[in-house]
């Protein structure tokens, strides 16, 4: 039996607006992890998809089976025919799905590197995120490619759609939480939405989608040398972070329960809090200090988070 992991995700800032070329940044979350399996077996390619009650043969999987994408653009890419493998493929996760943690872009991710190691022809970084990146499209449509990008690196990344990512060395190691509403968060429909109100009225959204983007770039700077002076670091972030949730909201791709969890987080001491993906539930991220971190998490739970995570970017 061959196995691989991969992290999950969060945007930290620049969500929506990566789509429209401008920069993003994206942090692994290592504290869930999907898992890929693959051992042999009598006959043919099996997918054992335990977290979606699902098992079923790749020749019965649907055109727009991202799973079975991901296995055969990896055999092709390594110029394998599917026919000559018998194998079972056993895929479970701990990041919970449809809600901003890249679950899907983690659990093809695994696969693909489980799969490549198991017929000892281990792929790359860039390889194994473009192969994830074809799936991401059958998940959500239109993606910009940040998700694939940051799960397959696993490490903070400076993305652009269509530049390559560029890795980031975390100068002050900080502590998010990531606070789940229960929802699910549909991004292929959010991202469709905001398109379609681009469309309407570009300039309007060019302007916020430029705003979002400066943000971005402004972080980068801020986690990376731990300037601009004058606030504490901490501080500073959470500064970004808030203007950035602002604009979110202003895009319409939050939701009244985000925006009382995020309330909730800074009425407990946050720094700064946000809506990270999507939007219209999945996750809000509170960044928090060791001395109000249990505060914060006990404020995020009785504002109604399903669950909170705690991770540390940077370590």
């Amino acid at each position: 039996m061959t196995t691989a992991s991969a992290p999950g995700k969060i945007i930290l800032c620049g969500e929506h607006a990566v789509v429209y070329g401008q920069p993003a940044l994206a942090v692994p979350v290592a504290q869930v992890q999907a898992t890929a399996s693959v051992e042999p077996a009598p006959e043919g390619i099996w997918i054992d998809a335990c977290d979606l009650g699902r098992r079923y043969r790749l020749d019965d999987a649907s055109a727009d089976d991202p799973l079975a994408a991901a296995i055969r653009l990896t055999l092709a890419n390594l110029q394998l025919p599917v026919s000559h493998y018998a194998l079972q493929i056993t895929l479970t996760s701990s990041i919970p799905t449809a809600s901003g943690l890249g679950s899907g872009a983690a659990v093809c991710t695994a696969l693909v590197r489980a799969l490549a190691a198991h017929v000892q022809s281990p792929l790359s970084n860039p390889e194994v995120s473009s192969i994830v990146f074809e799936t991401e499209k059958l998940l959500h449509g239109t993606p910009s490619g940040i998700d694939n990008t940051v799960v397959a690196y696993g490490q903070p990344v400076y993305f652009v759609k269509g530049q390559p990512p560029v890795p980031l060395a975390v100068l002050h190691p900080f502590h998010l939480l990531i606070a789940d509403t229960g929802i699910p968060s549909p991004t292929k429909a959010t991202v469709g939405e905001v398109r379609a109100a681009w469309q309407k009225e570009p300039e309007r959204y060019a302007q916020m989608f430029r705003a979002i983007g400066d943000i971005a770039r402004e972080a980068r700077v801020l986690l990376e040398t731990g300037q601009p002076p004058g606030l504490r670091f901490v501080e500073r972030l959470g500064v970004l972070m808030d203007r950035n949730h602002a604009l979110l909201q202003q895009l319409g791709v939050s939701c009244p329960e985000l925006d009382r969890l995020a309330e909730s987080a800074h009425a407990a001491g946050a720094a700064g809090a946000k809506l990270s993906g999507g939007g219209r539930g999945g996750n809000m991220l509170a960044l928090v200090a060791p001395e109000t971190e249990a505060a914060v998490r006990a404020a995020l739970e009785r504002a109604g988070a399903k669950r909170v995570i705690g991770t540390y970017v940077g370590q």
